[in-house]
């Protein structure tokens, strides 16, 4: 038997939990024209919030679906060998076919020689959507320069973190990140070696964020990396310098609301100073249509430029405390929720085709 991770009801507004979920039994299917595969990690992101929203794309009683990474127990495919590691964009369902119209459609990238079977949590973290999104939105978007002062919200989670190190290891900037609480900080500057963090939870207001960031970097910044929205977008637009670039990634602030409150920024700003704000979404990168991310990340990591930070729940009836860590402050770095054979995800012997 597999398990399959089910939505039980949409939520408009209000914290996601373990209530909102259900994990139920499935047979394995015969593996049809494609691959039978296992997953060993699927990912909680913060854009699935949305999701759930009775305008959204998941529905009540089917999978929940994302980011994961696995191994193939069948092929019937060439190109794919027993034993292959793969990430890749799929129901979370422990165990199940890929067909081959799902492997045109999804973003499926071997992993077979980048990562062990032990470390398939970066299939989902510094070499899937959150590396890609860091990787594509700092370096496509952005586009730093040796000196640049740059300021990424959310600089303790998934991406943040890795936006800040790439920009400092590989850039030569100046980085300010911001997080929530001294331990989160501390983990940012000392960790992932960032030059100033700004623990947010200090500032009530705009007017707080500004100074907070005028202490650290007086001339402003010249590049903002957007994950949170709000209060953090306004002061960074207050502190944006000529010519600056802003990346807008998330608004993790308001994903719980029902009606977010629109941030107030003076748009003329944008005219006379040369500034450029623009959103974007990390498949260009991921599916390889852009630049090199897969090679670059891996070799990032192996030169010791990438810190990875994970936080891990295990077996898949975890899924909706480890999505909710996301909202109150329980995690740092990707959230990996550990789904292999020993935490009771593969299938049974007798169920293997």
């Amino acid at each position: 038997m597999s398990k399959t991770v089910l939505l039980k009801a949409t939520l408009d507004v209000g914290m996601p939990g373990p209530e909102h979920f259900e994990i139920v039994h499935t047979p394995v299917p015969a593996i049809g024209d494609g691959l039978l595969v296992e997953l060993h990690a699927i990912s909680a992101d913060p854009y699935m919030r949305g999701q759930m929203r009775s305008t959204g794309g998941y529905k009540a009683g089917k999978p929940m679906a994302g980011f994961v990474s696995g191994k193939v127990l069948e092929s019937k495919l060439p190109e794919w060998k027993v034993g292959d590691l793969f990430g890749g964009n799929l129901p979370y369902v422990s165990v199940q076919t890929v067909s081959v119209a799902q492997l045109k459609a999804s973003p499926f990238r071997r992993l077979t020689e980048l990562v062990s079977e032990k470390e398939l949590g970066l299939g989902i973290g510094a070499l899937g959507m959150p590396g890609a999104t860091a990787y594509g939105g700092l370096i496509g978007i952005l586009r730093p320069k040796a000196g640049d002062t740059i300021w990424v919200s959310g600089a303790a989670g998934a991406v943040g973190g890795m936006v800040g190190m790439i920009a400092k290891n590989v850039y030569g900037c100046t980085v300010i990140g911001s997080a929530g609480g001294p331990e989160k900080c501390s983990l940012v500057t000392q960790k992932f070696g960032f030059d100033h963090c700004i623990d947010y939870k200090t500032c009530s207001s705009t007017k707080d964020f500004i100074k907070a960031i005028r202490k650290v970097s007086p001339k402003g910044i010249d590049m903002y990396f957007e994950n949170v929205g709000g209060m953090h977008f306004e002061a960074a637009m207050s502190c944006l310098r000529p010519n600056g670039r802003v990346a807008v990634c998330g608004a993790i602030a308001g994903y719980n609301d029902a009606k977010p409150t629109p941030e107030k920024i003076h748009i003329t700003n944008l005219i006379y100073n040369l500034q450029r704000v623009e959103g974007f979404t990390c498949e260009p990168w991921l599916v390889g249509g852009r630049d090199d991310f897969l090679g670059d990340m891996a070799k990032w990591i192996k030169e010791g430029k990438l810190q990875v930070e994970e936080t891990f729940f295990d077996g898949i009836e975890s899924f909706g405390t480890a999505f909710q860590s996301l909202f109150v402050g329980g995690n740092t770095g990707k959230v990996v929720l550990r789904v292999g054979p020993e935490y009771g995800g593969g299938a049974t012997p007798a169920a293997k085709l």
